[in-house]
């Protein structure tokens, strides 16, 4: 096996799989090699969308992202759309279909006919596929130190995820290599955490879901308004409100900000929301969560708590 490529990307998943089959379109003659420490590569493609694989949506807007600037992402996505994506995967023989609030799926009903997809493009493209080539180190040049030997390429690609799911191999490695050639990295924030309430209002609404507005109100930022379902649950609240809001209040705890959670049970401006406080627990060992103290109880069948 040769030890120098003209790109090495750093992760298998699906956007190290997807850089490596755009460049290998790009440039026929272009020797690339996809390395991931994993024997098996796309754990996280596998567990996407239920084990569905949501592959992209309807509307792919800048304001459905965060942390970083909207101008860049803006950029991003005129140059890339969400139809540039779905038509992506078409190519690859993977039809799709659309389900609620305009998520793409494919028309299989299961990840791993996106995955497969993904691998037979790159095999056919004759991309090097390295599974069980951990990174540990990178020096300028590139010189890339793994598991199983020394690797060389002028230009390198760090695809490997952030820190959401180590056992995935999202485990903070592409960060700290990166730190390593003097990058800047940005403290991570967790994100996709349910809410979780004092008290036991909410047990007996445990499974319903409906429409709210959830504010979060963090010093020195503009009020962020959030729009979407509320599961309850036995422990407080889920779906795609409080998931989405939850990086927002723990953005603020993190740079040590005063931050409150306000809800609108009956939508958009129609109500004035009761306000909380949160403070970070860990529960059942699930990642830092949110909890709300509402100032006011919640009865089954009330228009508002």
């Amino acid at each position: 096996m040769p030890d120098s490529f003209g790109v090495a990307i750093v992760g298998a998943g699906a956007a190290g799989l997807a850089t490596a089959i755009f460049a290998a379109r790009r440039n026929p003659r272009l020797a690339i090699a996809l390395l991931d420490g994993a024997k098996k590569p796309g754990a996280k493609i596998l567990i996407s969308g239920g084990g569905r694989c949501n592959v992209t949506n309807t509307v792919v807007a800048a304001t459905d992202f965060h942390g970083g600037s909207r101008h860049v992402v803006r950029r991003i996505l005129a140059a890339f759309t969400a139809e540039d994506a779905a038509a992506f995967f078409r190519d690859l023989g993977v039809p799709l279909h659309v389900e609620e609030d305009g998520k793409l799926f494919p028309d299989s009903g299961c990840a791993r006919t996106v995955l497969d997809a993904l691998l037979a493009e790159a095999r056919r493209l004759d991309v090097r596929l390295l599974t069980g080539h951990r990174v540990t180190g990178l020096s300028r040049g590139f010189a890339l130190e793994t598991s199983a030997g020394a690797l060389h390429a002028p230009h390198v690609v760090l695809a490997t995820g952030g820190l959401s799911l180590p056992k995935s191999g999202s485990d903070g490695t592409g960060h700290r290599l990166a730190a390593s050639l003097g990058h800047t990295i940005v403290p991570c924030t967790p994100a996709l955490a349910p809410l979780v309430l004092d008290g036991d209002f909410h047990v007996a609404l445990s499974g319903v879901a409906h429409p709210v507005e959830l504010v979060v109100r963090a010093d020195r930022d503009k009020p962020a308004r959030v729009r979407g379902a509320l599961l309850w649950t036995h422990f407080g609240v889920s779906g795609p409100a409080a998931l989405d809001a939850s990086r927002l209040w723990h953005r603020a705890r993190i740079d040590g900000r005063a931050v409150a959670v306000h809800v609108s049970l009956l939508g958009a401006g129609t109500s004035t929301p009761p306000s909380g406080r949160c403070s970070t627990r860990r529960v059942r060992g699930r990642p830092r969560t949110c909890e709300t103290r509402s100032r006011r109880s919640c009865r089954p069948g009330s228009p508002t708590p």
